[in-house]
């Protein structure tokens, strides 16, 4: 299980549900888009900080980012 691709493509439809483009959350977190695609792609991984802010940006939950169901045991 690739945890950083399944955290990149839950950022990419989260941004997708809201309308966001690439350029405009790499503005937003003043980084390139070339460095925020690859978090949606998986090649970078966030740390704790862009987690967070990442997660009341997009209006998700970590459990929504890490794709952790409550139920599901792992």
């Amino acid at each position: 299980m690739n945890i950083a691709k399944i955290v990149g493509g839950n950022i990419k439809v989260a941004r997708k549900a809201k309308g966001y483009t690439q350029s405009y959350v790499a503005k937003v977190f003043h980084m390139t888009q070339q460095q925020f695609s690859r978090f949606e792609n998986g090649v970078f991984e966030l740390n704790y900080k862009q987690i967070y802010d990442l997660c009341k940006f997009l209006s998700i939950t970590p459990n929504e980012l890490f794709d952790i169901e409550k139920d599901k045991i792992l």
